[in-house]
């Protein structure tokens, strides 16, 4: 799997040393961080900038880039012990979901799990949550109502967001809870919505049709680590 851009990968090298392959540096760096970058156990090469384009798809590098171990995804039902889930039903823009990665991983939660998807470029995930990824339980599964029964079962309050749902703002919370958010274009589907224990939405100060779902993903699981 290949990496690039600064900060998701020195992401790696301060936290995940091992999983790093090969670093290849485009730019000149200091001769310190050179050394210190030779002795952690991958291999470093220069290449120019010609070879890094070609690789990233004339993306922007930085001037580093990386080949790394490929991204597992964990097992969800090893997520039923845990306190707060997040669920992405039908997400698949790396960029957002990368998001909520980094805010999920930030605001508290303890595992992801995206449904209605059968695979994802975690490739991209890692670049957009600069590295968080690595330190989020993350699973893929395709049936979000089996996901949502199994976490009810388990004694999880499902909470969803939709426009129609109660003020986030004026909803207890429960210790063991699951988010789940809908697609980019489409939201959460009529039957999604009839298996959620409650639907909770964020009250706006002025009309507005709604907020990017990584923006609104992020004040929600903040609004919901706060009111348990």
């Amino acid at each position: 799997m290949l990496i690039y851009a600064k900060q998701p990968i020195y992401y790696l090298i301060n936290n995940y040393p091992q999983m790093i392959k090969t670093l290849y540096l485009v730019k000149e760096i200091e001769k310190k961080e050179y050394s210190r970058l030779m002795k952690m156990g991958f291999e470093v090469k220069r290449i120019p900038n010609e070879a890094a384009q070609k690789m990233c798809k004339n993306a922007s590098h930085q001037g580093f880039l990386a080949e790394v171990s490929d991204f597992k995804p964990h097992t969800y039902k090893l997520f039923l012990r845990k306190n707060f889930i997040l669920v992405l039903s039908g997400l698949t823009d790396v960029g957002n979901i990368g998001a909520l990665v980094r805010s999920a991983y930030a605001l508290g939660v303890d595992a992801i799990i995206a449904c209605g998807v059968k695979q994802l470029a975690f490739d991209g995930i890692v670049r957009s949550s600069t590295g968080a990824l690595f330190d989020m339980p993350f699973a893929i599964e395709h049936n979000v109502h089996d996901v949502i029964n199994d976490f009810k079962m388990s004694g999880f309050t499902v909470y969803g967001a939709d426009a129609s749902g109660s003020d986030i703002k004026e909803v207890t919370i429960s210790e063991k809870k699951v988010l789940v958010l809908g697609s980019e274009g489409e939201g959460l589907t009529s039957r999604t919505l009839s298996k959620l224990d409650q639907v909770i939405s964020i009250k706006m100060a002025h009309e507005f049709d709604s907020l990017n779902v990584s923006v609104a993903g992020a004040i929600l699981m903040d609004r919901m680590g706060e009111r348990t």
